[in-house]
């Protein structure tokens, strides 16, 4: 039965991404290569497993969709004007070189026209976002020096698959020049991402504020992946790439209260179809082609990635750069990308190149690819060597640059803000986490760091920086909430201290046993406060009533609770 096939596919997906993740992940060679190799064993040419493995592809693509979304979520717009000379200085000149030497290849070996040679040539020159960017993410390596470099390429990239796209059809008809074709189709991205950006500027925070009032998970999840598949198809609809509509959705996210929850709600997703769109490229690998046009294939492949990463490697030194860097960016970008497949497919298509081509090409950047984990492992291996590190080290958080720890607060309410304006009196930083849009409103309203999220989840503490805060404040008026936020709290930073306003002493000594670290019955203290109150209208001594005051507090207010233990 046809859903019986389904199912299978559907197994075989599953337990070879798990198997194959584990075990090339467990030798040190990293999950990414897993997938490409259990693509190739279930895919056509391997056990034929997977019969159609283009449905896989296209579902696989949006995984890279969610990845874009979640690097421009990282980059505020400021820092990526800071890097306005690494995208499009270093990111234009190694397109245009790297692509001009090989279209010069192209138009030799392969005999292709001055046309599709500069086009073979130009998307030969594009590296794998999906490759580079995952293995960045998965080292730690965006925020060091040479991670931004290779992330500066990568964008630029990115914004060179509108012309190649606008290339094909002119080729086709023979009416344009590489240079008339890249000059409109610049002039045009330009125009849309302005607009999309002021559009998107004016309505993002208002809409998620309006449904994230809701208070119901599931919808702010739902509205979180429309507004990426959404600027991805809107960009895609008019001739840019999805992945860049994605990526434009995250600049316009970053500087956004909601973004840490957003980031969280969208990393499950991600990680699911970007294993999918590892194991589809693998599945593309030809081996009825590899083995009938071997040697011209590994020596494509071999001049391919000496050329890309000689060229790169060039072109980072004349930036000033170290050497060590410039090895480590070559051997990251040194392969083709999944852009390749449908650029070449597209040309196809169209009549530009020949079947026989599209498929040796293909093949070429499938196990340009594969080989990426190695390249970089030998790139970083290089470079350790060169400099005798022992590992990159990134550079410190934004929520602790300045050397300084923070205060998180969970909650925005009465004592939340009370609590806020205090620390902000005393010059001392802090993040305010809320569930409650209203009160983060507030809280920036009032100049205060404040993010939307649930501070009972592990990857909103730490995405909020609770890994390096010097305490947690839980203000919250909900016992249940507040257990969940503690135990979270262990999870991240076993060490981190905890403070927690309850409602009475009953609550407190849980509290107190799930680990936190001081208890605020807020029923006690407005007792003391109102006695020490009386006490100093009555003309008390004001050393007596702070002895009292102090003695009331000690040992967990101990003398009001009436505790018998």
């Amino acid at each position: 039965m046809p859903h019986d096939t389904m199912l299978l596919e559907i197994l075989a997906l599953m337990a070879v991404a798990v198997v194959a993740a584990t075990i090339f992940g467990r030798l040190g060679m990293g999950a990414i290569l897993g997938y490409l190799v259990g693509g190739v064993l279930i895919g056509p040419w391997g056990l034929g497993l997977i019969t159609n493995p283009e449905q896989i592809a296209h579902l696989g693509e949006f995984g890279v969709v969610f990845l874009l979304f979640l690097i421009g979520i990282e980059l505020k717009p400021a820092r990526l004007w800071v890097m306005r000379r690494q995208v499009f200085g270093l990111g234009t000149a190694q397109v245009l070189v790297t692509g001009l030497l090989l279209a010069v290849l192209a138009n030799v070996v392969l005999g292709l026209e001055l046309g599709q040679a500069s086009l073979v040539g130009l998307g030969m020159a594009l590296s794998s976002t999906a490759f580079g960017i995952q293995l960045l993410a998965t080292k730690k390596q965006l925020a060091v020096q040479w991670g931004r470099l290779g992330l500066s390429i990568l964008l630029l990239q990115d914004i060179a698959v509108v012309p190649l796209l606008a290339l094909v059809p002119l080729l086709a008809a023979g009416e344009a020049t590489v240079g008339a074709s890249f000059g409109y189709a610049f002039l045009e991205t330009i125009v849309i991402f302005v607009g999309a950006v002021v559009v998107g500027r004016m309505a993002i925070n208002p809409v998620f504020r309006l449904v994230a009032s809701n208070n119901t998970p599931e919808v702010f999840t739902g509205f979180a992946l429309l507004l990426v598949l959404g600027f991805g198809w809107l960009m895609d609809s008019i001739g840019l790439s999805m992945a860049m509509g994605a990526f434009i959705a995250g600049l316009l996210m970053a500087e956004s209260e909601f973004r840490h929850q957003v980031e969280v709600d969208i990393q499950p997703f991600r990680g699911l179809l970007l294993g999918l769109f590892f194991m589809s490229v693998g599945m593309g690998i030809n081996i009825g082609t590899l083995s009938a046009q071997t040697n011209m294939i590994l020596m494509i492949l071999a001049v391919l990635v000496v050329l890309k990463a000689t060229v790169i490697v060039g072109l980072v030194r004349v930036m000033k750069h170290t050497l060590p860097e410039a090895i480590k960016v070559g051997s990251l970008l040194a392969q083709s990308g999944e852009f390749g497949f449908v650029l070449f497919a597209y040309a196809r298509s169209e009549g530009v190149l020949d079947g026989p081509v599209v498929e040796m090409l293909t093949a070429v950047i499938a196990l340009s690819m594969a080989i990426t984990p190695l390249l970089y492992a030998v790139g970083m291996w290089l470079a350790r060597r060169m400099t005798n590190e022992t590992a990159a080290r990134p550079e410190p958080s934004e929520n602790n640059a300045a050397g300084v720890k923070q205060v998180i607060i969970a909650g925005f309410g009465r004592v939340g803000e009370a609590v806020a304006r205090i620390l902000s009196d005393l010059g001392i930083p802090f993040t305010v986490i809320d569930l409650d849009p209203a009160h983060i409103k507030k809280a920036r309203d009032a100049g205060f760091e404040a993010a939307y999220g649930d501070a009972a989840r592990v990857e909103i503490l730490r995405a909020v920086g609770a890994v390096e805060a010097a305490l947690l404040v839980i203000t919250i008026d909900d016992p249940r909430a507040a257990e969940r936020m503690i135990r979270s709290a262990k999870l991240v930073c076993a060490d981190l201290p905890t403070y927690v306003r309850v409602h009475d002493n009953s609550v407190a000594g849980k509290l107190r046993a799930l680990g936190a670290t001081h208890t605020v019955p807020e029923t006690l203290e407005a007792s003391i406060s109102l006695g020490a109150e009386v006490a100093r209208a009555l003309d008390a001594d004001e050393d007596d009533i702070r002895t009292v005051v102090k003695i009331l507090r000690s040992d967990d207010y101990r003398a009001l609770a009436n505790d018998p233990n």
